[in-house]
Formats: structure tokens, C-alpha cells, sequence
């Protein structure tokens, strides 16, 4: 480990004079890797008539936390997949750490870390044994072993039930076990699949302060995919994805910037015909998600009054609340997450479209 604190790293291509930065066009003077660390280019997966990723593009920078934000069945995992070398590309290219995902499929799980969605831990060995079993995987050199083994465990919290069988871990203590199994062979890009799915809240925030420490104390680019809102706020930039497509990609601020209104939600004694009155009488359009009609308008404080005053249909409750993650998504797909995994709200649009042919 460095004096710096990190643990160190030669990157494979330097600049030894001076680069062009491709997002703004100045040139800049710099010893670091002028590569991102992942760059994807129209990558596709079919399944027989199924497209699970539809030609999505995008860069991750080296040191940055990157999300794609989505639903269940988004094309999230399939894309990490690909990029992690476990599923071959239907079409386009794409490179991780500087290495063809293709052509080079040694090199690019030799400087990789990979936590998945499911549990994949051993329970019936103990963290230790696990660890050494990943880094016979990988090769970590003997001599490095013990060290880096300690580090990593520190780094998580375990060091001190390192010899416990992982059968007597809780949920959150075998995610921790997974993501310092997987920093072991000190990868370059750590893939995280959902990383805190199934657990609760609080251990949840426990596992992001373990996210946001490794970036701190290692030379790392962190790639994760969720469905959780809170969790995309912690990302440098998401990309929001839905049906196999990339829909918008910034960063979280910029992203609920681009909203621009307040968000109103209104339960009411007949919804169709709500929905029929907000288009009719204010020029709003407003979708059914998660029980509520849901639209965005200006100043919405002061537009409830208005609400109240001219909509026509009986309100039992409102709310308003500023630009979120969620509206975000909204106003890219025409639903909240939540409702595109479960489906909800489709029947009441259905009946509000044949209200209107009468």
C-alpha cells in the first residue's frame, strides 16, 4: 500500500505529453490512463426474438462510481454480463479496462471484480477459506496472499470473524464477504449486480459506506446496477435504463434538473374521470403509479388550490414534493419503477382510453 493510503497500481496505457479529454475537447496535461475504464459501443443481446440490450452506448471514467438505474427485466444484469465476459454480444463492441470484452477474455477477468445478484459464497467454509479458494482463481501471488486477505477483511468490517463459517453470517455480513472477495485480486473495475438487494435499510446504508470507503482507500472503478432510487443518488452519473435501451444518462443532479417541476400525486373518488379533467381542463397529462395519479406542473403548491377549485372530482388526499430520481424515470418512460416491475396502472390507462372513444 501506498503512502497515499491506496493500493498501488501501474495502468497499462499512459500519456506521457499531453491528451485530448473527449467530453470537452481541451487538452490537458497528465500521467494517468487516458483510457475509461469501460467503453461501450451499440452493444446488443438477442434471445431468439427477444432483444434483452438494444444497442446501448455509453463510457464509464476511470475512479468514478457508475449506475444504471432500472427495473427488473431492464437489461441491467445482461449487460454486465456482457462486459464481465459471461454472455457473448449479439452486435457492438465493448471494452473493459482497455481489453476487447471479445477477443480478450483472459485479460478482462484478470482486472475485474465481480459481485453477483444471487449469494455465491460457500457456507460451509469459513471467509478465510473462501477468500484463498478466489485467490487460487486468480492467482493471487502466495506471498501477497496473507496481507492482502487482511486488508480486504479490515475494509469490510470482518476481520474479526474471519474463521467463522459463513453459514453463521447475516445477509449483510455475506454481501460484505462478497465484495471484499471480490476486491482480492485488486481488480481495476468492480462490477456490483445488485449489490444490496433482499437486505434492509439500515444494512443497506451499511454496505454503501463500505462502497463509498473502497473508492476512497483503492484505485478503483466502481460499476453497479439497482433498482433502488436512494441507491442511484450515491452514483457520479446513472444511466437510466428500461426495455433494453439507455433513456438518459447524467448525473443524478443534472438528471432531476432536467425535470424542472414539482411532482403532484391525488387520490380521488373516480380516477378516469380525474384524468380526463387534468387533460381537459389544465393541459396536464397524468398516469396512474403506485395507487395515485401522479403529474408534474410548475409551483405545484400553488397549483392545488386550482386543484381544488376547478378539477370537477371529488380529491382525498394530495401531495407535492420536488424533482426525485422517480420522476426522473417518469418523465423518460412514462412510469415509476415500481409500477414497471409490477406492471400497475395499465388497466386503469386501458379503461381511461375507452372512456375517451365514448
Amino acid at each position: 500500500m501506498g503512502a497515499c493510503g491506496k493500493t498501488p497500481r501501474v495502468p497499462d496505457n499512459r500519456c506521457p505529453t499531453t491528451c485530448r479529454d473527449h467530453s470537452g475537447g481541451t487538452t490537458t496535461t497528465t500521467t494517468q490512463s487516458v483510457a475509461n475504464a469501460v467503453s461501450v459501443d451499440r452493444l446488443t443481446k438477442r434471445y431468439g426474438d427477444l432483444t434483452a440490450v438494444d444497442s446501448v452506448s455509453f463510457d464509464v471514467t476511470a475512479g468514478e462510481i457508475f449506475g444504471f438505474l432500472g427495473p427488473n427485466g431492464a437489461g441491467k444484469s445482461t449487460t454486465i454480463k456482457m462486459l464481465c465476459t459471461l454472455a457473448e454480444p449479439t452486435g457492438g463492441t465493448a471494452t473493459v479496462a482497455g481489453y476487447d470484452v471479445r477477443r480478450e477474455q483472459g485479460s478482462v477477468r484478470r482486472n475485474i471484480g465481480l459481485v453477483f445478484q444471487d449469494p455465491t459464497l460457500d457456507q460451509y467454509l469459513t471467509a478465510d477459506q473462501n477468500l484463498r479458494m478466489h485467490a487460487e482463481l486468480y492467482g493471487v501471488p502466495r506471498a501477497e496472499l496473507k496481507d492482502r486477505m487482511t486488508h480486504v477483511l479490515e475494509m469490510v468490517g470482518l476481520a474479526d470473524r474471519r474463521s467463522a463459517l459463513v453459514s453463521t453470517y447475516s445477509g449483510g455480513m455475506r454481501r460484505r464477504l462478497e465484495i471484499a472477495r471480490g476486491m482480492l485480486h485488486a481488480p481495476r473495475v468492480l462490477f456490483l449486480d445488485e449489490p444490496t438487494v433482499g437486505l434492509d435499510p439500515q444494512t443497506r446504508s451499511s454496505i454503501w459506506n463500505y462502497i463509498n470507503d473502497l473508492r476512497k482507500r483503492e484505485d478503483i472503478t466502481i460499476f453497479l446496477t439497482t433498482h433502488y432510487m436512494d441507491e442511484a443518488e450515491y452514483c457520479d452519473r446513472i444511466a437510466i435504463m428500461d426495455h433494453g435501451r439507455i433513456v438518459v444518462l447524467d448525473t443524478p443532479e443534472a438528471l432531476k434538473a432536467g425535470v424542472g417541476e414539482d411532482r403532484v400525486q391525488i387520490t380521488t373518488v373516480d380516477d378516469a374521470a380525474a384524468i380526463a379533467a387534468l387533460q381537459d381542463r389544465f393541459g396536464v397529462t397524468a398516469r396512474f403509479a403506485e395507487g395515485q395519479l401522479t403529474f408534474s406542473v410548475p409551483a405545484g403548491e400553488q397549483f392545488v388550490p386550482r386543484l381544488f377549485a376547478e378539477l370537477g372530482v371529488g380529491i382525498k388526499s394530495v401531495s407535492v414534493s420536488r424533482p426525485s430520481l422517480d420522476d426522473v424515470f417518469m418523465a423518460h418512460t412514462g412510469t415509476t419503477i415500481r409500477d414497471a416491475e409490477s406492471g400497475g396502472g395499465r388497466e386503469l390507462m386501458k379503461m381511461f382510453g375507452a372512456r375517451r372513444r365514448l
